[in-house]
């Protein structure tokens, strides 16, 4: 039977796109197969804040930043704890992209007319000591236009492919199997759903008005992970971070759903790492939401206190901004899965971003003019404002009793009390009457002042919690949010996938390749246990490009 394409492509976000035209551009005809409408090209990777990890760039250097592929190796290392057998691709993928992203990345991206804004974050400042988890300096380079930024980079590649005929791009077609011949795949089936005029993020139907079969001489998954779909999180769940949490908000679409990774396992493919994950314990129920179950991530600065649902404060170093799934497992310890912020109208106004293109739109919209608006005032940016107004896990109050009763009020229960709150706050308060402290996480935020880029736009001047010319006071009660998958699909540094078997050795499986969050980002599991933030984003581009290019090499 003939060929319809030479590589055919499952998934139309940020990977599938890079794979798709980097394929084209080595030569190869490609079609792009998509469950979603037109207006979700780019899938996920449109709603993110487009931060990229990157090593030793001019923007780090600029702002005192020394850097090295030796040091952010040593720190991918301690975050990604690698320890398994089945670690060895992941290992390598690891590596390899370290060293693009030190390399490569950012003159590849630039030469296409991608741009970064000029303070580069500090995000995953990490856990015990130099060798364990956490970025020793700061490298999360924020895209000049977020999310859509560098969508729309590969979006304008594809359509002007589109245009050539060497690229098709067929949305409302949803893939339900492979076809296994010989060993090989050599191409799809699945089903052409009905159109659905529903705006990005938004759940679309799932009305079948036909079916297709294609054909092509490599196929590449590029569907994304499991984030949107809760039963398949809570079944993956590992043990090691407590029991799975019994409410949780989504921080992606309904549509990012794992269905891909089961039918590739089905096919033969092989699974890595599906116990490795990566969630966020700062999620905001969205008061306004795209998707059902819609959950914003709030990117905290250093200074908000942290307290479990009982008002115990969180132990070092399960502060705002450290380290994730640490946090993560101590808050599910408790028994409860949910936490609290507690800080000031000056914290919130310095130090609160929300995560997603559509909660920036200074810089989504790059505009200078707004962004300026942020070093001004007394207010926050204004979707951080709207949430502190209409957010049903905030509350204001201009003394503490009333802030704890309205705590217990969005909580639905009496758990907090006044005194030992108001006794922690005040020890916490009491460490700022000098430069120097015994209390870590006031350390932290001198240490933090001591970069430029957190002083001018991420970290508060340190002052008391209970200092009425600070107020008022704000709590904000965090939520689990679902994120992103660290495990799946098992690959070579081509994007190869392997086929399942019993025993040692590994087998290529001929004709499939995937990238992306499928794969874990790469190799089914370039993360390791733990990221270190502006890995997502980077993994699709890094991932997507090295199966894009294999795949034309390997069938012209």
């Amino acid at each position: 039977m003939g060929q319809d394409a030479d590589v055919i492509i499952i998934g139309a976000g940020l990977a599938g796109l890079v794979a798709a035209t980097e394929a084209v551009e080595a030569g190869a005809r490609v079609i792009v197969l998509d469950q979603e409408s037109p207006a979700n090209l780019g899938a996920q990777a449109f709603w993110s804040l487009g931060g990229l990890f990157m090593v030793d760039t001019p923007e780090q250097r600029r702002l005192g930043v020394r850097d090295s592929v030796d040091l952010a190796w040593a720190d991918w290392q301690g975050a990604a704890g690698f320890d398994r057998e089945e670690d060895h691709w992941p290992r390598q993928w690891a590596r390899a992209y370290v060293e693009f992203a030190a390399g490569e990345k950012r003159a590849w991206l630039r030469a296409m007319g991608h741009r970064i804004f000029p303070v580069v974050g500090w995000a995953e400042r990490g856990g015990i000591d130099a060798g364990h988890h956490g970025n020793s300096v700061p490298r999360f380079h924020l895209t000049w236009g977020t999310g859509p930024g560098v969508v729309e980079i590969f979006a304008k590649r594809a359509r002007a492919q589109e245009a050539t005929g060497r690229l098709r791009l067929a949305f409302r077609h949803r893939v339900d199997g492979l076809i296994i011949e010989g060993g090989a795949c050599v191409g799809v089936t699945g089903a052409r759903l009905a159109d659905d005029p529903a705006p990005r993020g938004q759940s679309t139907n799932r009305t079948e008005i036909g079916a297709f079969a294609l054909r092509a001489a490599a196929v590449i998954v590029c569907s994304g992970g499991i984030g949107g779909n809760l039963d398949l999180v809570r079944r993956n769940w590992p043990a090691r971070l407590g029991p799975a949490p019994a409410q949780m908000v989504r921080g992606v679409p309904a549509h990012v759903d794992g269905r891909m990774i089961g039918i590739s396992e089905a096919a033969g493919a092989n699974t890595i790492n599906t116990d490795r994950m990566w969630h966020y314990t700062e999620g905001l129920r969205n008061w306004n939401p795209i998707w059902p179950g819609h959950g914003i991530r709030i990117l905290p600065g250093p200074s908000s206190m942290w307290f479990d649902a009982r008002g115990q404060r969180l132990p070092a170093p399960n502060y705002p901004g450290y380290d994730s799934l640490g946090t993560l497992r101590h808050i599910l310890s408790t028994g409860h899965d949910y936490s609290w912020f507690i800080l000031t109208q000056s914290i919130i106004k310095k130090e609160f971003a929300l995560s997603g293109s559509e909660q920036n739109p200074d810089l989504t919209g790059r505009n200078w003019r707004l962004i300026a608006q942020r070093a001004f005032g007394r207010k926050a940016t204004a979707p951080v404002e709207a949430f502190k107004e209409k957010g049903a896990d905030f509350a204001v109050a201009n003394s503490l009793p009333e802030l704890v009763a309205k705590m217990n009020a969005i909580a639905g229960n009496d758990l907090l009390q006044l005194a030992p709150i108001e006794a922690q706050i005040k020890d916490r308060d009491r460490q700022l009457q000098n430069g120097f402290t015994k209390d870590q996480q006031v350390m932290g935020i001198h240490n933090f002042r001591r970069y430029l880029g957190d002083r001018l736009i991420r970290t508060a001047k340190p002052h008391a919690i209970l200092d009425p010319a600070q107020g008022p006071l704000i709590a904000v009660k965090l939520n689990i949010l679902t994120r992103k998958t660290l495990g799946g699909l098992e690959t070579d540094l081509g994007g190869r996938c392997f086929r399942h078997a019993e025993g040692p050795g590994q087998e290529v499986m001929p004709g499939l390749y995937a990238a992306g969050e499928v794969a874990g980002f790469g190799g089914g599991g370039l993360h390791g246990y733990r990221a270190l933030e502006g890995t997502f984003l980077g993994g699709c581009l890094f991932s997507g490009l090295a199966a894009g290019r294999c795949a034309a090499r390997d069938v012209l």
